[in-house]
């Protein structure tokens, strides 16, 4: 298939378009530089001008490709609205383009909160204000689109960690001189390495159906305090719990994350998809040197 994919320069859709173009697809990625062309060339991917604020290029793109996959947000902290109402306004403007082709239409979302506990599945629904990337997209699936959500994890991680939140602890673990959790990190995260995440959006892509989603969880939740524990081991530096009063302090963005107990499961997605994550476990990683 044609596949025009948006953030496909990132930490993630870097991943996905090796294994997209590895399955013997053929990649266009959204390109909004010089420098963003390049590296869609480097990883055999052809380019298409254009940014998430440039509908009609996103409309253009998704018009003439077999399905589209939008993996691109505006990681914009300090306005989280604004960056959700841009990537409400992108899926829109994809979605549009596909209305009435049946056309795959693959959209990024993420694990929802958990309460009390619980283990979050596929049938939670997402509610991740202000990022709407579900309420935006499976819509579509009633407009003859075929759209389908992919919830990576929020910890995602590979590539020597260099990227993503893990590799962020890392840097501030090793700034700070101490590897930090919150109150007695008992709280519970999910994680996936990004190769297996990849491999899940090819799935979703040749498999998967309309309206569904699928999460990109990994081998199961695990404390974060094992995880602060790994990283000063990592880094020969002491693990110790802080305040959720100090964590937005200490942790920067990532304050409330950290703290959060969010266990969650991808055993729908699994056996729906005979999704099997073949990758070392976050804690097995970290150990590697």
């Amino acid at each position: 298939m044609k596949v025009f994919i948006t953030g496909g320069t990132g930490f993630i859709g870097s991943a996905v378009i090796r294994e997209l173009i590895g399955a013997g697809h053929e990649v266009t990625g959204l390109a909004r530089s010089d420098t963003s062309k390049q590296r869609l060339a480097e990883l055999g991917a052809s380019s298409f001008y254009g940014s998430l604020e440039d509908l009609d290029s996103l409309k253009r793109g998704a018009e003439n490709a077999d399905a589209v996959m939008h993996l691109a947000f505006v990681h914009n902290f300090a306005d989280f609205i604004a960056a959700g109402q841009t990537d409400r306004q992108a899926i829109e403007a994809l979605g549009g383009a596909l209305v009435g082709t049946n056309k795959p239409f693959i959209v990024t979302s993420g694990v929802p909160n958990g309460e009390d506990g619980r283990v979050v599945t596929e049938n939670d629904e997402s509610g991740r204000f202000p990022r709407m990337s579900e309420a935006a997209a499976l819509p579509f699936a009633d407009c003859g689109v075929d759209a389908r959500i992919v919830r990576p994890s929020r910890f995602v991680y590979g590539e020597a960690l260099t990227n993503g939140f893990i590799a962020a602890l890392i840097g501030i673990a090793g700034q700070r001189g101490i590897s930090a959790y919150v109150g007695d990190g008992s709280n519970r995260i999910n994680s996936v390495n990004v190769l297996d995440l990849a491999k899940l959006y090819l799935l979703v892509l040749e498999r998967g159906v309309s309206g569904a989603k699928y999460q990109g969880v990994g081998n199961g939740a695990v404390p974060f305090r094992d995880v602060a524990e790994a990283i000063g081991k990592r880094l020969n530096v002491p693990a110790a719990g802080i305040s959720a009063e100090k964590a937005a302090e200490h942790f920067g963005f990532l304050g409330q994350i950290v703290g959060a107990d969010n266990p969650a499961s991808s055993e729908i997605t699994q056996t729906t998809l005979n999704w099997k994550p073949m990758y070392p476990s976050l804690l097995g990683y970290l150990a590697q040197r």
